[in-house]
């Protein structure tokens, strides 16, 4: 670690924190609404669209500060990526919560619930890795453990796709939804994936 002769403002970190925490409670209620009846998933798809809104809150109380203060604990243009990064994975949930209820689909995939697992493991260690950000320690396994997660996601995508063109090939209505609920999950993933290569590039600048 580079020696420092200012302070580092602790805020930022308490904040990145906060943001995560808001992908946890996101990601927690699309795993809720997919295993609820059509009538239960309005209500709480509401519910996301109030957590997507507390994470943009916090996203805008990150740029905020940013463009308040003169020091940073790190490079100003990181500090403005990993929070957009960290609100693109909420946007994308809350797409994919949306398209579900808009399209008032039934039945979805069960590889759905494993994409959706995936995305859990993914927000919780996240959401672990954010506080982190203040030493800059033993943050390698996150970086390396999101990546891993994301190949996964990845092949759970093509297997999705692969399914849902032998299931409803006679039914490309249902088929174009599915598909696109699938995408925007699958972008859910890759969003992930951009915050851990985020956080590696913070973390190898003040090595």
């Amino acid at each position: 670690m580079r020696l420092r002769l200012t302070p580092r403002d602790t805020t930022y970190f308490d904040q990145f924190t906060e943001l995560a925490s808001h992908i946890v409670t996101g990601v927690g209620l699309l795993s809720e609404l997919l295993g609820a009846d059509k009538a239960e998933r309005k209500a709480i798809a509401a519910r996301f669209v109030e957590a997507e809104h507390a994470a943009d809150d916090a996203a805008h109380a990150i740029t905020l500060r940013l463009n308040q203060t003169f020091v940073t604990p790190f490079d100003r243009d990181d500090i403005y990526g990993l929070t957009n990064a960290l609100d693109d994975v909420v946007d994308s949930m809350e797409e994919a919560c949306d398209l579900i209820v808009l399209y008032k689909l039934n039945d979805l995939p069960k590889r759905v619930s494993e994409v959706v697992q995936v995305l859990q493991r993914c927000a919780e260690i996240t959401a672990e890795a954010m506080p982190k950000l203040r030493t800059m320690e033993t943050l390698n396994g996150y970086w390396v453990e999101v990546h891993r997660l994301e190949n996964q996601g990845d092949k759970l995508h093509r297997k999705l796709t692969a399914e849902l063109f032998d299931t409803y090939a006679g039914d490309a209505v249902e088929l174009i939804k599915l598909k696109e609920v699938v995408d925007v999950l699958e972008e859910a993933c890759d969003s992930f994936e951009r915050v851990a290569t985020m956080v590696e590039t913070i973390a190898l600048k003040e090595s």
